[in-house]
């Protein structure tokens, strides 16, 4: 018992103290050496361009051409300090003053005087008082010493210079990460995924038991905003252990060889607050794969190595779990990946109509709601949202009804929080004129006439034609009556043919086109490629993946992985598909031309309509009463 405490006995701790402290005084000394001999050569290398010496003989022809602006005599200093006229010194120099030395001439002061160049004696005075060197000399020394010797302190105490080496992970005790299951929604195979771990931890005899292992680490997969760290606090939360966050970029230095130091510290925290669980926060930033592909970096690959290191090390029984997070699982290296380091992988990915349903009540109940709110409607025009943009709209609509001056937030607040979020605010001080709002209105109408004529379409929610500070002049907003995870040809060509009815209608209408449809043309571009490419939908290429997606969870970019002779065809084929579909659209909106006009007139009059009332004036049209006349006519 005795042994093991000797560490910490009182004769230890007071030699680290003395040591450490003569060891700052010297490296204080030392700097400060260094200081003032690095101020004593930048002042002599600036003194000698400043001043420059000079023979007497040059002195004198100076004065005989008339480029002397003064003099000055210094005898106790054994020379003589001329000042040039600005004039004679050349254009970027440093120069300042001449000087040379004293000579015997009796007739020096008669010519200066003669050629009326002001000429000047110092007088030094050579009593020093005890003062004057305190001044001059002790105390800028005592206060260097004293600055240097504070801030060489304040280094130790952070680790080193700057804190290199030390580990930047925040530690939140117990209960201080505020986050339980409870905030968690949308996710539940996850939160059933990391529940085991949290059942661990708390209980680890009954895994144990039966020779269960806890597992080293959980790699949370999916996209921006989907609630990856949130659920990695939620696991802390639950656990009630001290749970360590910190991003792949706290270990990542400009010094090779910091990061590892880091994750040694960290991980030795970590043991001596076991149990625990250490959160790494886009590890991508230092798991990349070691290969050329992705570029080399030592550093990165250096920390790299000791995270595996260190994984592979600690004791698992002591309860210590690793949960990292990522949106760029492909850049990953193997090892990284590979059972006994990240043994499982869970896919927190965007949340389903339920999940979103879910989602929105965890938001929500903070937020006092008038009882006609309907968050179902929400969830379902909010297809594609993850759980940050469903967080956002909540938001915005509390703000929007603070702004109208109500006390609760309603169903018309959630509506237009949903366009605020996706297409952005009003911009109420642009004012189209009158032929660019029949353009946009006839364009907008097309996209909702194609809808309501196809059977595989999603109907249409808003038409509007108000423009939006996120750049559009206005849109059709498309609701999907039920979720949908798969999408068949026939509705892949429908939302290619509802993209191109915007500029379909302006060809029909004007026999013109605009550049509105800039975006709509890229989108259907992207879906016509992906049903050649990726899908297998083309009938001249047949079930073949001519590309593969790169950044599942970000961008969603593609790579060709065919010869440039098959790309040409991709092309071909594609601008096929398009053209096909946009001569279905005009021949739609030709044969319906009248009812185009007048959804057209009713939109450029009202601005916004909703699909209710669009629908309407198409069954009114393709679904007209007969009147009583026609009726009795018909029967007879």
């Amino acid at each position: 018992m005795e042994d093991k405490n000797s560490n910490n006995s009182p004769q230890r701790k007071d030699d680290g103290n003395r040591k450490g402290f003569f060891m700052r005084i010297g490296i204080t000394i030392l700097t400060f050496l260094l200081f003032v001999g690095a101020y004593m050569l930048i002042s002599d290398y600036i003194a000698t361009k400043k001043n420059k010496e000079i023979t007497y003989n040059e002195f004198l022809s100076m004065i005989e051409e008339g480029t002397i602006e003064s003099v000055e005599l210094q005898p106790d200093y054994d020379r003589i300090v001329i000042e040039p006229k600005k004039e004679s010194i050349p254009q970027g120099s440093l120069l300042e003053t001449y000087y040379t030395g004293m000579v015997e001439d009796d007739g020096l002061v008669s010519l200066l005087v003669e050629k009326q160049i002001p000429v000047q004696r110092l007088i030094i005075n050579k009593s020093t008082t005890i003062i004057d060197i305190f001044v001059g000399y002790i105390l800028p020394f005592i206060l260097i010493y004293v600055v240097m010797y504070a801030l060489f302190r304040m280094l130790s105490k952070s680790g080193g210079l700057g804190g290199i080496g030390k580990s930047h992970a925040k530690v939140y005790e117990q209960k201080e990460t505020g986050v339980t299951f409870k905030d968690v929604a949308g996710q539940e195979e996850a939160k059933e995924s990391v529940m085991e771990l949290v059942d661990f931890l708390h209980d680890p005899a009954k895994y144990t038991r039966i020779g269960a292992k806890l597992p080293k680490g959980a790699l949370l997969v999916g996209p921006p905003g989907t609630g990856k760290t949130l659920l990695a606090k939620a696991v802390a939360g639950e656990a009630k252990v001290p749970f360590f966050f910190l991003s792949g970029s706290d270990f990542v230095e400009m010094f090779v060889g910091v990061g590892a130091s880091r994750v040694r510290e960290l991980f030795k925290q970590a043991q001596q607050m076991a149990p625990c669980i250490i959160f790494i926060d886009e590890i991508d930033a230092i798991g990349k794969s070691r290969d050329n592909r992705y570029g080399g970096n030592d550093e990165r690959e250096q920390t790299l190595n000791q995270l595996l290191a260190e994984m592979d090390g600690f004791d698992t029984s002591k309860g210590i779990v690793i949960l990292a997070a990522t949106n760029r699982p492909e850049v990953l290296d193997k090892a990284l990946l590979r059972p006994g380091r990240f043994d499982r992988r869970i896919i927190v990915d965007k949340p389903d109509l339920k999940g979103r349903l879910a989602v929105l009540k965890v938001h929500a109940k903070n937020v006092l709601m008038h009882d006609s709110v309907d968050l179902d409607e929400i969830a379902h025009a909010t297809s594609g949202a993850v759980g940050s943009d469903l967080a956002n709209i909540i938001n915005e609509a509390a703000i929007l009804a603070v702004k109208e001056g109500r006390t609760v937030v309603q169903q018309s607040d959630l509506m237009e929080s949903v366009e605020v979020v996706f297409a952005g605010k009003e911009k109420k001080d642009r004012i189209l004129g009158a032929e660019e709002k029949k353009i946009v209105a006839y364009h907008e109408v097309g996209h909702a006439m194609i809808v309501a004529l196809q059977k595989n379409a999603e109907p249409v929610q808003k038409i509007t034609i108000v423009p939006r500070t996120m750049g559009s002049l206005g849109y059709t907003m498309q609701v999907p009556e039920e979720e949908k995870y798969l999408n068949s040809k026939e509705e892949m060509l429908t939302m290619i043919r509802t993209l191109c009815g915007g500029r379909a209608a302006e060809q029909v209408k004007f026999a013109s086109v605009t550049t509105g449809a800039s975006n709509d043309i890229q989108r259907a571009t992207q879906l016509a490629r992906q049903m050649v490419t990726l899908y297998g939908m083309s009938d001249k290429f047949g079930m073949v993946a001519l590309e593969s997606v790169e950044n599942q969870y970000l961008d969603g970019r593609t790579v060709l992985n065919c010869s440039e002779t098959t790309a040409a065809q991709v092309d071909v084929e594609v601008q096929r598909i398009l053209q096909e579909c946009y001569q279905t659209a005009v021949s739609y909106l030709e044969d319906n031309r009248e009812l185009m006009d007048e959804v057209a007139a009713f939109l450029i009059e009202k601005e916004t309509i909703t699909g209710k009332q669009f629908m309407e004036i198409f069954h009114r049209y393709k679904d007209p009463k007969p009147d009583e006349n026609q009726e009795s006519t018909s029967v007879e």
